[in-house]
């Protein structure tokens, strides 16, 4: 069943879940010209953007009345359910015509039920996961996987644009979190042969502090090794590294449920349950560092 949408330009957006990473979304929507409306489990995270003109939403119930868009960037599965489908929960609201873009990393498999479950009840559903982190939300320039019917997707694409460099549709929902999850394979297993190598080259007495510059513009360059590298020879680590488990124990169970061989990707979850269970929970995916240094590689 298609879901009607609305064709007037969007000009009300929300935005739920204001960490981190949302934060600076919303706040891009914001000085994009849209009215933004917003809500937040800790309502104090909403003041400076209620400072700077936007709304806040006493409940996603509320929320989901105020506005034509709804963004959400929560932690996990559990946390979405709950926005969605909870006590004056996004659901609850009956506005038939909005259009949930969810930013959050999530299992395809539980996007596709939550889809399902809320289009039952009028509005329509894109799963539109981001890769760029918190840089390249401030920035404008994150990359945006979206999964959804074409009207819906495109119905999203000019607030996705305020923080995005480019949003690309890569079919039904569920899509964009599949792509996510490559797209975190191969994130995650960068950082994983960077760590290595950054400890192999302080062992073997290179000046470790210049490595990085030195593989800038050849074959080993990427945006983890420029992100990651500083990090693990500062050890100044920040995010965390239970995210990125769960990130890889999702797309290790896609791995089970396609039969898709992953031996490279296993191993790096395994490494990560080792790094917690070690109690590095800190560091996001450049944490494999800790495997190697306690500290800073390099002074």
């Amino acid at each position: 069943m298609t879901n009607p949408v609305d064709t007037k330009p969007v000009r009300r957006v929300g935005y739920a879940g204001l960490g981190e990473i949302g934060f600076p979304m919303a706040r891009r929507i914001l000085d994009a010209g849209f009215e933004l409306h917003v809500w937040n489990r800790t309502a104090a995270k909403a003041a400076p953007l209620v400072a700077a003109g936007a709304h806040l939403a006493a409940t996603p119930a509320a929320l989901a009345r105020a506005v034509d868009v709804l963004c959400i960037c929560v932690t996990d599965d559990k946390a979405l359910e709950q926005l969605v489908f909870g006590a004056e929960g996004i659901a609850s609201a009956g506005a038939r015509d909005i259009v949930v873009a969810d930013h959050s990393t999530i299992h395809p498999t539980a996007t596709r039920d939550i889809a399902r479950r809320f289009e039952a009840s009028g509005g329509a559903w894109v799963d539109a996961p981001v890769s760029g982190g918190v840089t390249g939300a401030a920035q404008g320039s994150l990359s945006v996987f979206a999964g959804g019917q074409a009207q819906h997707v495109e119905r999203v694409r000019p607030v996705v644009m305020s923080f995005a460099g480019k949003m690309t549709h890569l079919g039904p929902v569920g899509s964009g979190q599949a792509a996510k999850a490559c797209n975190q394979m191969i994130s995650f297993g960068t950082a994983a042969v960077l760590a290595e190598a950054l400890n192999l080259a302080a062992q073997l007495g290179i000046d470790v502090a210049r490595f990085p510059e030195a593989l800038e513009g050849g074959l080993a360059d990427s945006a983890v090794l420029r992100r990651s590298a500083p990090r693990m020879l500062s050890g100044e680590l920040i995010g965390s590294t239970l995210t990125t488990l769960k990130d890889l124990e999702i797309i290790v169970d896609l791995g089970r449920e396609t039969g898709a061989p992953m031996p490279m990707t296993g191993l790096l979850a395994s490494l990560h349950r080792l790094l917690v269970h070690q109690g590095h929970v800190e560091g996001g995916m450049a944490a494999v560092i800790r495997l190697y240094a306690d500290g800073p590689l390099c002074t």
